[in-house]
Order: C-alpha cells, then structure tokens, then sequence
C-alpha cells in the first residue's frame, strides 16, 4: 500500500509536529485549508495557524502532553478557531495522535485537520435565526 499517495491526496490536513512544536510535514490538503504552502511552514512553530489569543493554552496543553505522553483529548475531535495565511480566521476539527520512535520515546505529534468554516457559519446563522424566531413569537 501507498501511504504517501494516501497522505498527499488526502482531503484533510494531515500536520506533523515535533515535540519542541516545529512543523516537520505539511501535506498538500493543509496547503489548501490555511493557505501556507510546505517550504513556508517546514521548520516554522504551531503558531503560524494558532490565533494569538489561544497560543498560550496551546502551548500550555502542548508541553504537558510532551512531558506526559498522553494527551488530554484522547482522540476527541477538538473544534478550534484556526489562521489562514491571509489572516482571516477559520474553524477546524481536528485530531491528534503521539508518534513515537522505535525506543518508545514521543517525536512528535500528527493532527489530522478538517476545515469545518462553512459548517459553522451554517451552525451560527442557525442559531440566530432561532433567536429571532423565539423573540418573534413572544411579541
């Protein structure tokens, strides 16, 4: 089997970090949903696609998870605010999974990242319209 046809073709973002936090793999899905192409981000921290506001809980959840070994999350999906290249933001789902080298010790981490924006929006405008349906209906 061909797993690095499988990991470019992908329709999700597939992003490899090491444990210091540097993009190590950035495959063509993630090119597409934050903009940034690999030879940008190859090198570069997490906070490239992190809005300010949530870096210090990011880096924060991050270190413990590379002290401990175990992430918090588990394999969760997380839903997040992330960053385009342009600046604008977007909203994420995404996973994540510990790699380890043959000796058991942690690498790095894999997310698995899918741009779930339209979805929310849709989700957002939901919401308000059902609010204003609720304040229609008690006039």
């Amino acid at each position: 089997m061909d797993f690095e046809q499988i990991i470019k073709s992908a329709g999700d973002a597939i992003v490899v970090a090491d444990p210091a936090g540097l993009i190590t793999y950035w495959n063509p899905a993630a090119e597409r949903i934050f903009g940034h192409c690999s030879t940008d981000v190859l090198g570069q921290t997490l906070d490239i696609i992190t809005p300010t506001q949530h870096q210090k809980r990011h880096w924060d959840g991050y270190a413990k998870t590379m002290q401990s070994g175990q992430t918090r999350y588990g394999h969760t999906v997380l839903r997040v605010p992330a960053l385009h290249k342009d600046g604008h933001t977007i909203s994420i789902a995404f996973t994540i999974t510990l790699l380890h080298s043959d000796a058991h010790e942690i690498t790095g981490i894999a997310a698995l990242i899918r741009d779930e924006t339209a979805q929310f929006m849709q989700i957002k405008g939901l919401k308000q319209r059902i609010i204003e349906l609720e304040k229609n209906a008690t006039t």
